[in-house]
């Protein structure tokens, strides 16, 4: 127990509440009553009742900072009160109660949760989704090294990225048993056991805490994780003997410079605050079992409890971390759960954090190059995020980098650092031949002295009992460093603790251990208690106090070896090789010593396991050199400063600095870390002290002192290099675009995952492999993007003929499954990187990229696309963004080959990337490739690397249950939209919505007529006036066909439809709805040859109110002359109305300038399935409709529709057809038993084709009845009775001198080519081919188009409307005239691509 605190009647308040009382109860004469604190189960303060009464008020008690509060007293001084003394010590009043040796560990985190297991722990490190391209500074490790780096350059304002290989724990979330430890343990190296041969090894999680490295001679333990090995060293902070700083293999800086170390020391001292394990706490066996051994070997007087970083104490450390007081657990070799431990996650690091360095974990760094641009260092790292891991081939191959553009600091540890620059050396970075070399295991040796004769106590336990507390893990030293003539000799001896996970298996293992050296001479008696004591603990286990294993002491040497070890690397894996590793004489005279030592106590001398097996080798925890300082790189690989030679000169790199253990060329025979974190702030110093002088603006650079207040870790830092919005906004005005989207984008990141993680949403990740071939265009490539299948099957052969390989290694990551399934882009992040070598600039990374699941492709009906959109940086400073979709549509329905092969095939274009707006990432913005296409092609996965994506997919979530649901919710998503697609024909039928959706195109007409004809049918004509007023206008008359209006040349869902594209050409467009389409007259049994009647009136009103003349003559002949003759675009049975008031002469030929017929004129001629509906059925489609449901049939539906119409939807959905062209629209279905079906369904975009029902109406029986017959007969005829033929020889001479174009889509199923085929033989046989020199009849058949998407389809605009326009404009404005560019709003949506992805 801790000795109790002297109680006079002169304590004042403030030392009442030092002291942990309770003052709450204070009566005015100053009594301090009712104090019944409770600590450690005790009334009183450790262990007594106190009742005191007090003289003097509160407030004028002295508090000079020498009052330690705190429950334990202590010898360092007393303090006078009034008329008493008391103890303190000198520990800052911020410090708060310990409470003394506790019952269970407490680490002090704030937490609003009593389940250790959802407990929110502090994370101070990023995602790597908020990585940035580059930063001024790039420090390698987080150990003491790489801590006091990033503190020190994040005080001195620059922008800090720190690369840690390890994952981020804080005290809580360390292992405590036996299973957790293994699950940390990470192994690479050699085995070379004597009766084995040799074998390099490999594995475990490779972000495990526990880094096991196997060599010949000596093998390594070192830690993962942010704060390095300090996670789980021993803490002792021991200064290196003045004589080993003085040996040669120093540079002459510091071995000539006495005490040049003092300040730095100090420096971290400052940061760390060391102390002794106190006095006044609860004796040691272990620590007091050292003191007697010591006095064995007269070694008294070199005995000493040494400085530690371990706290005592409560409250905030000296950056600010909140801290608590040991448990004395002896559990700091597998990191300490009670929050005592200082190490640098909670001084350095955290100090980095509050001043903006971004941190990122599971990074393993594996080279550094020079950067392209000759400015800084490329660092390339592979991220174990995302379980990337599983890619075996990829994962060190592809590798992530981000740019350093000032200085690199390597501190990833001696290994770890020596190992980076060794590849770097591979990979062509200038450095000394001396690397690797002269490596050393710092001499030190483990081993244990076996059931002693005492108790010893030294097996960690989790909750150890605070009458019986373990204590830190080394707290005492046997320090025989002085006094020999030969300082190579001397030696420090510590004792030590053994965690609680290798408790199981430690008496088995000091059992069977073969070189153990057994205590002779022993009785009788003494060989009973023996035996009886390893019976205790193999019977009752290793905790029982009478055992064997309670009677172990551990036993730590540093000492000197010949620092003769190299590193190498084999199967580009470090291995380890140590020769003459402990100077083989001085070893076993240190093994000599402690054999004295443990028969002096009673014990068995065992060495350690490694020794034992493996042919006495040993094992260190401070493997130190491998880049050693020197005065030349022909002894060394670093300067004085730590920064890397360039050869075997002295010549440096500017900026590149080594700050870990792996400069230090001599074992220090003490525990390193001290000397470790003072040489790296030595190293700071110098590198803020002569910044100036190696930088082009002579700037200084300050490294700022400011204290930190106490950290709130969950909050934000204090002086962040990045911050909030209004600070973002005013960055964004000074920053280059490409810095603004970068700043945009994080913040927006940022912001989506502090929310996921604020509401404790789950979410989803994986990682995907994709490789194909992806062919760059050159220069003499137009350029031009091709968004068809075609186009990217042949740049993919060409790439494959090419050998242009590409590759991808993308991580998907998910903040919230929630958001992913309801949001209507279903977006998630993507990180990674993308590998093709014939594109400068490769490996390209990528941050914050988008991937889309199953988005609905507004570019074709019923199909979803997994679309891959983001930006790429490349090493030379190239900026590219890469397009990538995979097209999941109808052709997938019920067939489970090609549901693999489109999920697996990703067509890919790149592009250059210019500026683009700052946007939230909600916004729905379709991702248009503005740039200049500079590659395309294919790329797939390959089925080995899709079952490793299987194997990285993850859920994210708070607890099991989170993590359950986000699964259960991505699964059933994932699986409802796949079964929509593959399960197409079977899936609900799609009515009419009820609300306007996409459309991006509202044509207002600028003037509507009611048109009457002659025999008293009224229908509409609307009049659109040209844009273009740059030329002359002219006169443009369009029928749309059957069941359609004006909407299908003036479609509202695509951005440039028919009317916008001759109105920008100088034409003022008319456009009728006839009789025979959507209008009320449509139900009144009109035909198409009722229909020529309306045309007539149409075009008398034109004539009469729009006349146009020809440019040559004057304003007199306009007024005897006639009108011009109006040109004509008629399309489908529009066009066959139009035919038959030419031909029976209704319409005068000379009224018509030229026709442009679409699909069809006076030749119907039904396609196969139309002759079907005709021939096949026992009596006629109209009749059998007629018969069941009435004279009127609508081509639009709904969920209220007739028993009769529900039942033919229903059967429409089996109607045969293509796979690709398989759909769920009912009103689609309804047209295609009508008409057949109108369009290739991959030319429509969603938009158009979900309101489809809004751009049809119906059709009356005796229309169809005529259009039956017509189509059989393929000639037009008038109406019934008679049927009277019109296209007759004496009817088709009234066409003479109408240039005519006919056109039809090559893949029309509701009129065969044959139709527009046999009209223009019949007029080139008639007239012949050429009037005046000039071809009067063309014809065209326009591939991959339908019928009526060769006005509505989506990219019309670029496929059919120019040619038409080409021929109105020969026929009207003469054939010398060619339309030039018109620069309105739709030549910028055709410049920008935007219109490529409607």
């Amino acid at each position: 127990m801790p000795a109790a605190i002297p109680v006079d009647a002169g304590v004042g308040v403030d030392a009442a509440q030092a002291t942990g009382a309770d003052v709450s109860n204070l009566n005015d004469a100053g009594t301090l009553n009712g104090i019944h604190k409770r600590v450690n189960g005790v009334n009183g303060v450790n262990g007594l009742n106190v009742v005191t009464g007090v003289n003097g008020r509160a407030d004028t008690w002295p508090n000079n900072g020498n009052t330690r509060p705190s429950s334990r007293s202590s010898s360092n001084g007393t303090v006078n009160g009034t008329t008493g003394t008391f103890v303190a010590d000198p520990h800052s009043a911020l410090d708060h109660e310990a409470g003394g040796p506790r019952s269970r560990p407490f680490a002090h985190i704030r937490t609003w949760a009593d389940d250790p297991k959802t407990t929110t722990f502090p994370r101070i490190s990023k995602p790597m989704e908020l990585m940035r391209r580059a930063y001024d500074c790039v420090v390698i490790g987080s150990g003491y090294g790489g801590g006091v780096a990033a503190a020190r350059m994040a005080r001195a304002g620059k922008h800090v990225c720190l690369l840690e290989r390890g994952k981020e724990r804080w005290p809580g979330e360390f292992p405590s048993g036996t299973g957790d430890a293994l699950d940390q343990l990470h192994y690479s190296g050699q085995i070379v056991p004597p009766w084995l041969p040799k074998k390099v090894v490999h594995g475990g999680d490779p972000t495990g805490m526990y880094h096991l490295i196997f060599g010949n001679g000596q093998n390594a333990l070192v830690g993962n994780g942010l704060g390095g090995t300090s996670l789980i060293n021993a803490n002792v902070f021991l200064e290196a003997d003045e004589s080993v700083l003085k040996f040669e293999q120093w540079p002459k800086e510091i071995r000539e410079k006495e005490g040049c170390l003092n300040e730095y020391y100090k420096k971290v001292a400052e940061v760390l605050e060391p102390e002794e394990y106190p006095h006044d706490w609860p004796k040691l066996p272990k620590l007091e079992l050292l003191k007697r051994q010591a006095e064995y070997l007269n070694m008294s007087e070199k005995f000493r409890r040494v400085k530690q970083t371990t706290r005592f104490r409560n409250g905030p450390n000296s950056c600010g971390v909140e801290m608590s007081a040991s448990a004395s657990t002896g559990q700091d070799p597998t990191g300490l759960n009670d929050g005592s431990k200082t190490s640098t996650l909670v001084t350095y690091l955290a100090d980095a954090w509050n001043w903006g360095a971004d941190m990122f974990c599971e990074s393993e760094v594996r080279y550094i190059t020079e950067s392209p641009d000759g400015e800084g260092y490329l660092v390339y790292f592979a991220w174990h995020g995302g379980n990337r891991g599983h890619f075996k081939a990829n994962f060190h191959e592809d590798l992530m980098w981000v740019h350093a553009k000032e200085a690199v600091f390597l501190g990833a540890g001696a290994i770890g650092t020596t190992e980076i620059l060794l590849r770097s050396k591979q990979m062509g970075l200038k450095m000394s031949d001396r690397v690797g070399q002269n490596m050393s295991g710092n001499g030190d040796m483990l081993a244990f002295g076996y059931n002693t004769d005492y108790e010893v106590n030294a097996m960690g336990k989790q909750f150890p009992s605070p009458y019986h507390p373990i204590g830190p893990c080394i707290t005492g030293i046997i320090d025989n460093r002085k006094g020999h003539d030969n300082p190579l000799d001397g030696y420090v001896i510590e004792e030590g603790t053994i965690p609680g996970a290798l408790a199981p298996f430690m008496q088995a293992l000091l059992e069977l251990m073969p070189g153990r050296v057994e205590e002779t001479g022993e009785s009788l008696v003494e060989s009973v208690k023996a035996n009886l004591a390893r019976a205790g603990s193999f019977f009752l286990g290793p905790y029982f106090r009478k055992g064997a294993i309670e009677k172990t002491q551990v036993y730590l040497i540093m000492s000197h070896d010949s620092n003769q070890a190299y590193l190498t690397l084999k199967e580009d894996k470090p291995v380890l090789e140590f020769i003459g590793v402990g100077r083989s004489d001085h070893v076993k005279f240190l093994n000599r010593v402690l054999e004295k030592a443990t028969r002096a106590v009673g014990g068995t001398f065992v060495q350690n396991p490694f020794y034992s097996l493996l042919g006495q080798q040993q094992i260190t925890v401070h493997p130190i050199g491998g880049a050693c300082m020197a005065d030349s790189g022909a002894t060394g690989v670093t300067n004085h400063a730590g920064a890397v030679f360039k050869g075997d000169g002295t010549e440096v790199h500017d900026g590149l600095i080594v700050t870990d253990g792996a400069a230090i060329p001599v074992s220090l025979g003490a525990n390193p870390f001290a000397t470790i974190a003072a040489l790296a702030e030595r190293s700071l110093d110098l590198y803020a002290k002569n910044y100036a002088d190696n930088h082009k603006d002579k700037s200084e650079l300050i490294i700022s002192t400011e204290k930190n207040d106490v950290l709130d870790l969950f909050g934000a830092p204090k002086h962040p290099k990045y911050r909030q919005k209004r600070r973002l906004e005013r960055q964004l005005e000074q920053l280059r675009p490409e810095e603004n989207e970068e700043e945009d984008g994080i913040y927006h990141a940022h912001k989506s995952i502090a929310s996921a993680r604020r509401m404790k949403d789950g979410g989803f990740g994986f990682t995907e492999v994709m490789s194909g071939h992806i062919h760059r265009l050159h220069n003499n490539d137009d350029g031009n993007f091709k968004d068809n299948i075609d186009d990217y099957e042949l740049a993919a052969r060409t790439a494959k003929s090419l050998c242009e390989t590409a590759r991808f290694f993308l991580s998907v990551q998910a903040f919230n499954t929630r958001s992913v399934v309801n949001d209507p882009r279903h977006s998630a992040n993507l990180t990674g990187t993308f590998s093709c070598p014939t594109l400068e600039g490769s490996p390209f990374m990528v941050r914050r990229g988008n991937f889309n699941l199953f988005l609905v492709d507004t570019k074709a009906p019923g199909t979803r696309n997994l679309t891959y959109d983001f930006d790429m940086n490349g090493t030379n400073g190239r900026r590219l963004h890469f397009h990538g979709y995979k097209v999941v549509d109808s052709s997938v329905a019920l067939s489970p080959m090609q549901f693999w092969r489109s999920t697996s095939t990703l067509y890919v274009t790149i592009t250059e990337r210019g500026p683009r707006r700052s946007r939230e990432p909600s916004d729905e913005e379709d991702f248009c490739l503005k740039g200049k296409v500079v590659a395309q092609g294919i790329m797939r996965i390959q089925p080995r690397d899709f079952l490793s994506e299987m194997l990285t997919l993850a859920p994210t979530g708070s607890s099991i249950f989170g993590k359950l649901k986000s699964v259960a919710n991505f699964m059933t998503f994932f699986t409802r939209k796949s079964m929509s697609l593959f399960l197409a024909p079977l899936t609900p039928l799609q009515y009419p919505s009820q609300t306007y959706s996409g459309f991006v195109n509202p044509t207002t007409r600028d003037k509507s007529y009611k048109i009457t004809a002659r025999d008293g049918v009224t229908t509409s004509l609307y009049v659109w006036e040209p844009t273009n007023k740059t030329v002359a206008t002219r006169n443009l008359f369009m029928v749309p066909g059957a069941s359609v209006d004006h909407q299908i040349f003036a479609l509202p869902t695509i951005r440039l439809n028919a009317v916008n594209y001759f109105r920008r050409a100088g034409y003022r467009v008319f456009v009728t709805v006839h009789r025979i389409g959507v209008l009320m007259e449509a139900q009144n049994h009109w035909t198409t040859f009722d229909a020529r009647l309306d045309l007539r009136a149409c075009l008398e009103l034109i004539r009469k109110e729009y006349p146009t003349y020809e440019d040559s003559r004057g304003e007199s002949d306009k007024q005897r002359h006639k009108p011009d003759p109006v040109y004509t675009i008629a399309h489908c049975m529009g066009s066959v109305a139009f035919a038959t008031g030419l031909l029976d002469g209704t319409i005068p030929a000379s009224w018509i300038k030229g026709v442009t017929c679409s699909q069809v004129f006076m030749n119907p001629i039904w396609n196969c399935i139309n002759l079907i509906k005709i021939l096949a059925l026992p009596i006629p489609a109209d009749r059998l409709y007629r018969l069941f449901a009435g004279n009127w049939f609508s081509c639009s539906t709904g969920k209220n529709d007739s028993y009769v119409q529900k039942a033919l939807n229903e059967l429409l959905r089996f109607m045969p057809d293509e796979r690709k062209e398989i759909c769920n629209n009912a009103t689609c279905h309804r047209i295609s038993l009508v008409f057949a079906r109108c369009w290739n369904h991959h030319n429509l975009n969603e938009a158009t084709h979900r309101q489809i029902d809004r751009f049809f109406g119906g059709v009356n029986m005796t229309l169809l009845h005529l259009l039956m017959k017509q189509g059989f007969d393929k000639h037009v005829m008038s109406n019934g009775p008679l049927y009277e033929r019109l296209d007759t020889p004496e009817n088709i001479r009234k066409l003479k001198g109408i240039p005519f174009l006919l056109f039809v889509g090559g893949d029309n199923a509701v009129l065969s080519p044959e139709s527009t085929e046999r009209t223009y033989e019949i007029l080139t046989d008639t007239f012949g081919g050429s009037q005046n020199g000039s071809i009067q009849y063309r014809r065209r058949v326009v591939p991959d188009y339908g019928h009526l998407d060769c006005w509505m389809g989506r990219n019309a605009w670029k496929d059919v409307y120019p040619f038409v326009l080409e021929e109105i404009d020969r026929v009207v404005r003469g054939p010398e005239y060619k339309f030039t560019r018109f620069d309105d709003d739709f030549q910028k949506l055709i410049d920008s691509g935007e219109l490529l992805v409607q």
